[in-house]
């Protein structure tokens, strides 16, 4: 029986995430515009591959949410609600909600004891992702804290020790960020608009306090909810 090479595989595979984190980050710096129409051959050639992987990537991205395939013409740019805004809003506060129970079940036990290293060096590493958010929040740096926020949030939800969770959030906060900047894009200076309380959250989960990082949480979600709704009512 003759040996199979896996090397192509693996080579279309990363090309294929390439393609599919490319088009992300172009939804989320706003230049793919909500409703924009697009052919697979039209990819292929911006980027110089075959049609393969790229049909792989688009499906990838409407599995995520973020296109929607038009069936025979391509695959297009998908619009959010304001009211899907609302309905992300309150499905990511229940996994959070869900996480800090956790946290809180599992440290209630031993209060009195340090944090487990794993805990205290994962918390160390997304404190890090949170100050430099901080500091694109404070700048206005709309792209810049999108990139370290989905960071900050994928990290802090590995915590949790469930990889399922984690990528759920991951997804729902991609979302979330794409229904977003379609709005926020529209202002010209975001500086001392965006929020920018990553290390506060941080802070409390160190101090074990579920509660204040529960509160800050829920801070953030109406905040952001206000946000949007302010800006789109124009």
């Amino acid at each position: 029986m003759p040996g199979i090479s896996g090397t192509g595989a693996v080579t279309r595979s990363t090309l294929r995430q390439q393609i599919a984190d490319a088009l992300r980050d172009e939804v989320l710096a706003g230049r793919l515009q909500p409703g924009q129409a697009f052919t697979v051959k039209e990819i292929a050639d911006q980027y110089g591959v075959s049609a393969t992987p790229v049909r792989e990537a688009l499906v990838d991205l409407s599995a995520q949410g973020l296109l929607e395939a038009d069936q025979h013409r391509g695959f297009r740019v998908r619009e959010y609600s304001l009211a899907d805004f609302r309905e992300m809003i309150e499905a990511r506060g229940l996994v959070t909600d869900g996480m800090f129970r956790v946290l809180h079940e599992g440290w209630h036990e031993a209060l009195r004891d340090p944090l487990e290293p794993r805990v205290a060096t994962t918390l160390a590493g997304v404190r890090r992702r949170g100050e430099e958010a901080q500091r694109a929040a404070g700048a206005g740096d709309l792209t810049v804290l999108i990139g370290y926020d989905l960071r900050f949030w994928r990290e802090l939800a590995l915590l949790f020790g469930n990889p399922y969770l984690a990528d759920f959030l991951h997804r729902l906060r991609v979302q979330t960020w794409v229904c977003a900047v379609q709005h926020l894009r529209r202002l010209g200076d975001l500086r001392g608009v965006l929020w920018c309380g990553h290390t506060e959250l941080v802070d409390a989960l160190v101090k074990r306090d579920t509660s204040a990082a529960h509160a800050v949480v829920t801070a953030y979600n109406a905040h952001s909810l206000a946000l949007v709704e302010r800006l789109a009512a124009g």
